[in-house]
């Protein structure tokens, strides 16, 4: 129990060093990440957990009707299918947004630490590199995050339009009509 309590504060100190060397754009950046694999764990769950359900009810409903082959059955299978495209595409924009933000505010946190940089050396001129050091560090630590956010959440995106799409397919697979036609995914 000793070993596991000296594990998590020293976590908890390397966390709170590297927000300190990072500076304010860090926790922007840390928020918007955390915003981010929020909206990708909930998806997740969705397709594994809710989508199945959802999808037997709406092959139920499709099966429960006399009539598939007619104008009005195939316009109700689309209004069943996008609605079906809405639940799966839900939120997988908020991510490409933080997607696109994360790099822009890494670009933030570069330009607040070499004004940092700039601070020091107008106060205490090229004389005291530890003091640029940190500036330095400011500058480049929100970078470094802002393009792993970016990156881990390029790779998401993929997997989450990856799934909506199979599963549309698969879904508007067993919804069957005369009048089909192609149903984005």
């Amino acid at each position: 129990m000793e070993g596991l309590t000296f594990f998590v504060s020293d976590v908890v100190f390397q966390v709170t060093n590297f927000l300190i060397l990072g500076g304010d754009v860090l926790l922007l950046i840390a928020a918007a990440i955390f915003i981010m694999w929020g909206c990708i764990v909930e998806r997740a769950l969705f397709f594994y957990v809710r989508y199945p359900g959802k999808a037997k009810r709406v092959r139920a409903l499709w099966e429960a009707r006399s009539d598939h082959h007619s104008w009005q059955a195939h316009k109700i299978r689309l209004a069943l299918l996008n609605a079906m495209r809405q639940q799966t595409r839900a939120y997988i924009n908020t991510v490409k947004t933080v997607v696109a933000i994360c790099p822009l505010l890494g670009l933030l946190g570069t330009v607040t630490g070499m004004i940092a940089v700039f601070d020091v050396m107008a106060a205490a001129g090229m004389g005291n590199p530890r003091l640029m050091a940190d500036g330095v560090a400011k500058a480049t630590v929100p970078t470094m995050a802002g393009m792993v956010g970016a990156l881990s959440g390029v790779f998401a995106i993929y997997w989450l339009e990856w799934q909506a799409k199979r599963r549309m397919e698969h879904l508007a697979d067993h919804l069957v009509t005369e009048h089909d036609e192609e149903v984005p995914a």
